[in-house]
């Protein structure tokens, strides 16, 4: 794919929509098939598990999003010991399975199990589809929101899977991430190197929106700095590529990739190194219990009136 040394990025807010579904569809795949989840992730997810502390509730069961990708299986493990642990993949790399830690092992009809013994399948591995309503008790989604097409419609998948008064704790990349970058390309009349990632106020919004309660936006940044453009580049597509719908069709030569790298080494500070800021933005939000609406007759499925009447007997 054009530019997919540059890191991919989700729609930017409600309502809009400047990720390709389909280039993100083969990011994943190929992240996926990666030997493990890039270390900014597994950096995240230690950040993020930092913070879980100021939840008082201890999950049975933690439900780790894409997990391959977040990287988080030591972090979730220190944090709930005792916890199950039920991986979840995208459905569209459904043909990559995963063993207990979320790292990948290729299908049966791939070279690289010819190579070797796979472990056998973890019976907590299932594809999102397959994962049912009210699932755990946590729903950890660490850096992998700015790989969906719908962050709104991912939200509502994550409440679902949630069980009522369940928390939910993600991470993902903000719009302070990669400024210099864009300077860069529209500098030199270049399309953006990445889509535009989501505000993180907008975040809480869809949060809202998708029926959570009580949510919790938090963000920091991050600057990492680089001895030469051509690490910048491979380091970057460890992480992603470039989603956007007005990026460069085409693909670029070895003089444009030349120029790039030029463009980046004159950026580069006092010490020779290249800089970029990484926006870090963290959110946690609890599923509330059901509320019947108030009509002359209500009708209500027994299972959200199982859910009410256990809130109103823990408050």
């Amino acid at each position: 794919m054009a530019d997919d040394a540059h890191i991919a990025a989700a729609a930017p807010a409600l309502g809009t929509q400047r990720s390709d579904p389909v280039a993100l569809r083969h990011l994943r795949r190929r992240l996926w098939g990666a030997e493990g989840a890039p270390w900014l992730h597994r950096e995240v997810a230690r950040r993020m598990a930092e913070r879980l502390p100021v939840i008082k509730m201890q999950p049975t069961t933690v439900v780790d999003w894409w997990a391959t990708l977040g990287g988080s299986a030591d972090a979730l493990a220190a944090a709930y010991p005792s916890a199950r642990r039920v991986v979840v993949r995208p459905d569209d790399v459904a043909a990559t399975r995963s063993d207990a830690r979320g790292v990948p092992r290729p299908a049966w009809w791939s070279p690289g199990r010819w190579r070797g013994a796979a472990r056998p399948q973890d019976a907590d591995s299932v594809a999102e589809a397959q994962l049912a309503e009210g699932a755990g008790e946590l729903l950890w989604a660490n850096m992998t929101l700015h790989f969906a097409a719908d962050p709104l419609a991912t939200m509502r998948q994550w409440r679902r899977m949630l069980a009522v008064d369940g928390f939910l704790m993600f991470s993902t990349l903000g719009p302070g991430s990669l400024g210099r970058l864009r300077d860069l390309y529209r500098a030199h009349g270049w399309s953006a190197p990445h889509a535009p990632f989501v505000d993180m106020h907008d975040l809480g919004d869809m949060l809202i929106e998708a029926g959570f309660a009580d949510p919790v936006m938090d963000q920091e940044t991050l600057t990492l700095t680089w001895a030469d453009g051509e690490a910048l580049l491979a380091e970057l597509r460890t992480l992603g590529g470039n989603a956007d719908t007005a990026r460069y069709r085409g693909l670029r030569t070895p003089r444009w990739r030349r120029e790039l790298v030029g463009a980046l080494a004159r950026d580069a500070g006092a010490d020779d190194r290249i800089a970029l800021d990484l926006e870090v933005v963290y959110g946690h939000a609890f599923r509330p219990p059901p509320r019947a609406r108030v009509a002359a007759e209500t009708t209500l499925p027994v299972q959200d009136l199982r859910a009410m009447m256990r809130a109103g007997r823990r408050r």
